[in-house]
């Protein structure tokens, strides 16, 4: 049995030096994607604020007894 001679099924070569696009398209795409999301976030806004209604006032009187938790007596303290 003799051995068979390899055949040739194509030649290897260095592939082309890519483009300036291929070489850098992946920055231009984060650039733009980072002004689009500069964009979005300061220009499109939710629904806008609702204004807020004056609040109501309270009409409890003022209490005039002092609070007995916080009197130097109830704090266990002699006056």
């Amino acid at each position: 049995m003799t051995k068979q001679t390899p055949t040739v099924l194509g030649v290897l070569t260095e592939p082309a030096r890519p483009t300036g696009w291929k070489a850098n398209r992946h920055k231009v795409l984060l650039a733009l994607g980072l002004l689009v999301g500069y964009w979005i976030g300061t220009h499109v806004h939710g629904t806008p604020p609702q204004q807020q209604s004056p609040r109501p006032v309270s009409t409890a009187p003022a209490a005039t007894a002092p609070d007995p938790h916080r009197t130097p007596a109830g704090l266990g303290v002699a006056p």
